[in-house]
């Protein structure tokens, strides 16, 4: 099983391991949250992603979902690349994080591939689509 890692700027990923706890009734498997506060250590935040990783990887790799490009979190999370182990995809949503986790079972790159797409299809714009009745 794909093993999740969450790392964001505080709190979001403990935010989004909080609801896919929510709809899936109980806390996903080989799934944590690593939360980057504000001026914390890049040397601590590096060690707790290393060590994340490892857990979680029972050798089927780890998708490494992080929320913006260019930041704290997302600038450790290049150092842990792995080719064929370690996935890093920015951008992370609720649609992104629910498709990662239903196809975890599958191979990395699939779960990878769920994942983008759950976060493109998952952007939508509602008031073109959807009249409310007066």
């Amino acid at each position: 099983m794909v093993g999740i890692l969450l790392m964001t700027h505080a709190p979001l990923g403990s935010a989004f391991l909080q609801a896919a706890t929510h709809v899936f009734r109980g806390m996903p498997e080989r799934m944590e949250a690593i939360d980057v506060v504000a001026d914390q250590n890049i040397d601590e935040v590096n060690c707790l992603a290393r060590a994340a990783v490892l857990r979680l990887n029972d050798g089927s790799g780890v998708l490494i979902l992080t929320d913006v490009m260019g930041g704290t979190p997302s600038n450790c999370c290049r150092q842990l690349g792995e080719p064929d182990q370690v996935a890093i995809v920015a951008g992370i949503s609720l649609p992104m994080l629910l498709r990662a986790i239903t196809y975890r079972n599958d191979t990395l790159d699939v779960v990878v591939e769920m994942a983008l797409a759950g976060g493109q299809n998952g952007a939508l714009r509602l008031d073109d689509r959807v009249r409310l009745a007066p």
